[in-house]
């Protein structure tokens, strides 16, 4: 039964800490998403629950996280739909080699790593109920992927969106995030499969058939947007409704066709117009509402699920351990070295390993949706939860040390030292902002 007052005070209390450790970590210099994602975590077990028990189980009773679940699976659906919309496929092709051989690599790397310590963490974290492949694929596809909107906030902070790191970056992070949400794709279906009547084969193309018609049928309808924005500078309130419509009914198919909601909606954002004025509009309409109500409400569930509690012993710890030094080797040192042979100066590969090395929010929404398909135990859990709270936290100061404001600039083009507005990248920029 919902209890209304209990679900508005606890939106109440996760909106105040949000906010505060948001504004915190933005004095330490980190992203207000960073703060946030910790904010999860004191609101959980690790430490609420830790201290004081019954204030956490009148706050956060069992029979509401069900609700509180939904709302912040809404703000999490329409976020990847404006991830999708700030990815523009154009752009990705005029970075050249460099880009490409550095983002396939910045995810094969990782990806291998993790394939290899899955053998070792299997036995001692899973069980017969989850197939290895499934485990190892999984584990792969969630170290191997980067915070894209988080990368952007961190770049457009810095002034540095115009540099040649900076542009690289951005193109890196966004193929690695198409990569890295196809992987995972094909791990749900193959999970969800085994549990399935329907075929695997009938399901796979299902979802063949339903990309075709998104690419090449749904995505000419929706130039007629850019169009009506074009000849009257705006959209009518019927034509946004219409378009949240949209996105909700392509999350619905990927449900149903037996991969995620999310993928619909990412999908939904990847296909729209691309002009730059068109995509900074409907972030404007969308993003604030979302990343300042809906998601802390993720992050908030998102701590609730993460026991640091259960990492107990030694043993836990190395386990934590060796996740961590995987998932910094794998991304940070493979970007690094990629980039290194593909021309660009050491310093600067190190930096754009760094900046690949950020993982943040699309992280948690990667081992959510791991831990309600069953693929990973919830220890497991907190221990990727943990890790993707240090390579987020590590990005800004690793990155000052590396490639300091001086070396950066030095690297720019006269025009690139005037503020610089990548339209549909930097869904985090504005004061504020939460995401």
């Amino acid at each position: 039964m919902l209890n209304l007052f209990t679900l508005v005070l606890q939106i109440a209390v996760i909106l105040a800490v949000c906010r505060l450790t948001g504004s915190l970590f933005r004095k330490m210099h980190q992203p207000r998403v960073v703060g946030e994602m910790f904010a999860g975590i004191l609101l959980g077990p690790s430490l609420l629950g830790w201290i004081a028990p019954q204030f956490s189980a009148y706050l956060f009773p069992q029979s509401s996280l069900g609700f509180l679940n939904a709302l912040s699976q809404v703000g999490v659906v329409i976020f990847m739909f404006l991830v999708g919309l700030g990815i523009n496929p154009k752009e990705l092709k005029k970075q050249g080699h460099a880009a490409i051989l550095t983002s396939h690599v910045s995810i094969t790397a990782p990806f291998v790593l993790a394939a290899f310590l899955s053998l070792y963490l299997y036995p001692r974290l899973s069980d017969d109920s989850v197939a290895f492949a499934s485990f190892a694929l999984f584990m792969g596809a969630s170290m191997s992927i980067t915070a894209f909107p988080v990368l952007a906030r961190i770049l457009a902070e810095r002034d540095m969106l115009g540099s040649r790191l900076g542009t690289l970056a951005v193109a890196c992070a966004a193929v690695d995030d198409v990569t890295g949400w196809c992987i995972l794709a094909y791990i749900v279906v193959l999970i969800r499969a085994a549990h399935a009547t329907t075929s695997i084969w009938v399901t796979l193309g299902g979802i063949v058939i339903f990309a075709l018609v998104m690419i090449y049928g749904v995505r000419r309808l929706l130039q007629g947007y850019e169009t009506v924005y074009r000849r009257t500078n705006g959209l009518s309130e019927n034509m946004l409704a219409f378009m949240l419509l949209l996105v909700l009914a392509s999350a619905l198919c990927t449900e149903w066709l037996g991969i995620h909601l999310l993928f619909g909606s990412f999908l939904m954002g990847a296909i729209m117009p691309k002009e730059p004025k068109f995509v900074r509009y409907i972030l404007d309409r969308f993003e604030t509402i979302t990343v300042t109500l809906l998601l802390p409400l993720f992050f908030a569930f998102t701590g609730l699920r993460t026991n640091i509690g259960l990492v107990k012993g030694q043993e836990m710890w190395m386990y934590s351990g060796l996740i961590i030094l995987v998932a910094v080797l794998g991304k940070l040192g493979g970007s690094m070295v990629a980039s290194w042979l593909s021309g660009m100066p050491l310093r600067e590969a190190a930096g754009l390993g760094t900046l690949m090395n950020t993982r943040g929010l699309m992280e948690l929404v990667i081992l959510n949706i791991g831990l309600d398909i069953k693929v990973i135990s919830p220890a497991l859990f907190s221990m990727m939860v943990m890790m993707a709270l240090v390579t987020t936290f590590m990005t800004t100061p690793v990155l000052e040390l590396i490639c300091p404001d001086k070396m950066i600039r030095a690297t720019m083009p006269v025009e690139a030292m005037q503020p610089v507005s990548v339209e549909g990248l930097d869904l985090e920029a504005r004061p504020g902002s939460a995401a």
